[in-house]
């Protein structure tokens, strides 16, 4: 006999998953008895052991949680939950729950984060409206954040929006700023081709982005940040990379565009891309600006005939100066042929190596203040 396979519809839904996080077994049993045939109960004995249960079991929904325990009381545990880096912890539901109807400790545990305090002696049916209002909260969260972050996917390439790396910019530039590091920002863009002209131009070059967006992830670091820029482009920021290293990265991905048999809808095409970079260093802290001075780059690399990468007239200069080099030049006594702007943009070059050498060899330099120094005089 054919087994019957159940539908979809006819499929039960799981229920709601509670950690109780009590030392007493006979409080465990009572709430276990309240809410056995409406949620699924998870029990602890302890702060420790039920911080330790919420860190690996990410269906849990809302904590209940005793005030008085060993090991990390109630307090302590709020306090790790609320400080917790994981969103789906920090803004976990939280119901503390005590012996008696003490307003200090009601009014400490809403100080903390409590999002209910409830006592041990409470109904069946006040606990179960309880938890079932909290439930909903965490789902409505859930569903808020599943939507944020679709909204800051790009339907074709699954990058991240422009704005979104607009923000991370902003912190990007901001951190570079206090230690005296560096930040590129890079924007590429697909020139016109004579093979994608036609009624169908812009939906050829939303597949050809799509393409060129799954082949960049595959090429930057993790550090980098990749993100839709426009409808045939693409944006990277890049901290801790130097704008030498920058241009080197982009005149690959030219070749290697430039140089690719891509086919498409079975038709090989030739394509060709123009690149912008921009750096800090060179163009100032104020992260829009980074961004609009590699957009512009762009533009005028595009304008120029396309298939090349521009950056600033200072990195130009850079481009291909070992620290050899100048080493050179100082050792032949022409140090008044780099001008102070120069030296100030090695310098800048150079904190990475200072740090290193003040962490391993211990030798008490003031890299900091070098730092600071530095960017004072850019």
């Amino acid at each position: 006999m054919a087994e019957l396979i159940p539908s979809v519809a006819d499929t039960p839904l799981p229920l709601p998953r509670v950690l109780l996080v009590d030392d007493s077994r006979i409080v465990r049993a009572m709430v276990g008895k309240h809410v056995r045939d409406r949620f699924q109960l998870r029990e602890e004995a302890d702060g420790e052991a039920g911080w330790a249960t919420l860190l690996l079991d990410s269906s849990i929904q809302v904590v209940i949680s005793d005030l008085s325990m060993p090991r990390l009381d109630g307090y302590g545990l709020l306090e790790r939950i609320r400080s917790s880096k994981l969103s789906r912890i920090r803004d976990m539901p939280v119901i503390m729950i005590s012996g008696d109807e003490d307003e200090g400790s009601r009014h400490r545990a809403r100080d903390l984060g409590a999002n209910d305090f409830i006592t041990k002696g409470i109904g069946t049916a006040e606990l179960l409206a309880r938890l079932e209002t909290l439930v909903k909260l965490t789902r409505t969260h859930e569903a808020l954040e599943q939507s944020r972050a679709h909204a800051a996917r790009d339907p074709v390439t699954g990058l991240m929006v422009r704005s979104l790396l607009l923000q991370q910019a902003v912190q990007a530039v901001s951190y570079a700023r206090r230690h005296g590091g560096v930040v590129s920002a890079t924007v590429i863009s697909f020139d016109h081709s004579p093979d994608l002209a036609g009624p169908d131009e812009a939906v050829a070059f939303e597949a050809l982005t799509a393409y060129f967006a799954k082949l960049l992830a595959g090429k930057i670091r993790k550090e980098d940040s990749l993100a839709r820029w426009s409808e045939r482009g693409v944006a990277i920021l890049s901290p801790g990379i130097d704008d030498v290293q920058t241009v080197v990265f982009a005149e690959r991905v030219r070749e290697s565009i430039a140089r690719a048999g891509i086919q498409l809808r079975g038709k090989a095409v030739k394509v060709s891309i123009s690149v912008g970079i921009a750096s800090n260093l060179i163009d100032g802290h104020e992260s829009e600006a980074l961004f609009e001075a590699a957009e512009k780059r762009m533009n005028e690399a595009m304008a120029a005939g396309g298939n090349r990468v521009i950056s600033g007239e200072q990195v130009r200069g850079l481009v291909g100066e070992s620290i050899d080099g100048i080493l050179a030049v100082i050792a032949e006594g022409r140090v008044d042929t780099l001008p102070q702007r120069r030296l100030v943009q090695i310098g800048l070059r150079l904190l990475p190596l200072l740090r290193l050498l003040n962490q391993k060899l211990d030798l008490g330099l003031p890299v900091d203040e070098i730092a600071r120094r530095l960017g004072e005089a850019k």
